[in-house]
């Protein structure tokens, strides 16, 4: 370690410390790390992607390869074993790393690879979170959420352990990575981390027994074509009971796989429906648009307009109408940056009808029935059945 600034020993200056054990907890520890492999992959033909910093990309004529790095945890993929063997070798002669094989886990999910394509699961962190929580022999619960009304701070009284229900809420959020189907629940009991009551204790209950009897679910990704880029955008006006502010949500499709999702309050309240909509519209094509620059540094380019579903048929004449009205002057630049997507021909805005709006599943409380076919829609299920010969 270098000498600390106002301690500098004046005979040596440009000596430095050494460590009778590992520093850790430095806030510049991360980004000298980071510099230092940064720097180093540079050496050998990688360049940052700029949609993503932790993305690192080679190509060299048909030579491609991808490094995804978190932390010390690194994801390599190459076209070919001799490049990827190459790549390896480099990097062991500058870190200490070891070859764990095919990719099999990663930062708590487990990916099983079939004829079909991937299934990724946090079977394992599900049942962490539930014996956390003393919930491992609970009762399932086929539906995660209660239809009767929607959370509120007005009534109940103060749960008396709030650090338990903010541990819970957060590994709830990272269980979301392969569990959208329980996006926008975890949303709403976040949402009262700050104090929470009795009742939002209940409903987070309500979601580890959903999850007791669905820990053996995930995503599935298939095999599929990179052609086309589709999106399904909706909006809960009005729907905080609290606030009166909108939950809006999206989910974003590359070929047949789900890439993307999200269930979020809008940070402003919104005077209409139509502006709610409006504003999960711009939403879903400010998402749609870097996934397009990532694909572009990718070499998978998408050639095709990017397909926005919504159910609001004013939101999709707003989106292609150049008339300027009196009452979207509040919301004019999210009218202005999806008008110049759609005039460029990157989007296209349509309606889809409320029957097969995949993104109220991130929006509201739905029936089972309707429930299990929209997760369905997600390629949230059980793991694939492995018939012989594969691993």
């Amino acid at each position: 370690m270098y000498q600390t600034l106002g301690f500098k020993d004046p005979d040596k200056p440009d000596h430095v410390c050494l460590l009778e054990k590992s520093l850790y907890g430095l806030k510049q520890a991360p980004r000298a790390w980071y510099k230092r492999f940064a720097d180093f992959v540079a050496t050998i033909g990688f360049a940052n992607s700029k949609s993503d910093t932790s993305l690192f990309i080679y190509r060299h004529g048909n030579d491609t390869a991808y490094i995804l790095l978190y932390v010390d945890d690194i994801v390599l993929t190459a076209l070919s074993d001799s490049l990827r063997r190459h790549i390896i070798s480099r990097l062991n002669s500058e870190f200490a790393m070891k070859d764990l094989g095919p990719l099999s886990y990663f930062l708590g999910i487990a990916v099983t690879r079939g004829k079909n394509g991937l299934f990724l699961s946090q079977k394992k962190y599900a049942e962490e979170i539930l014996e956390k929580a003393g919930m491992e022999n609970c009762k399932p619960s086929p539906t995660h959420v209660d239809t009767k009304g929607k959370l509120s701070t007005q009534e109940g009284a103060l749960y008396d352990d709030p650090t338990s229900y903010r541990r819970l809420c957060g590994a709830l959020q990272y269980l979301t990575f392969t569990r959208p189907d329980i996006s926008y629940v975890v949303q709403q009991v976040c949402l009262f981390m700050h104090s929470p009551l009795v009742e939002q204790l209940d409903a987070l209950k309500r979601i580890l027994r959903y999850i007791r009897g669905t820990t053996y679910f995930g995503l599935q990704l298939h095999k599929s074509s990179v052609s086309s880029l589709v999106s399904y955008t909706d909006a809960d006006w009005g729907g905080c009971p609290d606030t009166r502010r909108s939950t809006s949500g999206y989910c974003v499709y590359l070929g047949d796989n789900l890439i993307s999702w999200s269930s979020k309050r809008q940070p402003t309240l919104s005077k209409s429906s139509c502006e709610a909509e409006y504003r999960g519209v711009a939403n879903v094509v400010s998402e749609s648009c870097w996934v397009r620059n990532l694909l572009l540094e990718l070499f998978l380019p998408i050639s095709k307009a990017t397909l926005v579903y919504c159910d609001n048929v004013i939101a999709i004449y707003l989106s292609s109408n150049p008339v300027q009205h009196q009452r979207t002057k509040h919301i004019e630049m999210d009218v202005h940056f999806v008008r110049e997507k759609v005039q460029k021909g990157e989007v296209r805005v349509l309606h889809v009808p409320s029957r097969y709006q995949i993104a109220d599943i991130f929006t509201k409380v739905l029936p089972k029935v309707l429930f299990d076919d929209f997760r369905d829609s997600l390629s949230v299920r059980g793991p694939p059945v492995l018939t012989a010969g594969e691993c």
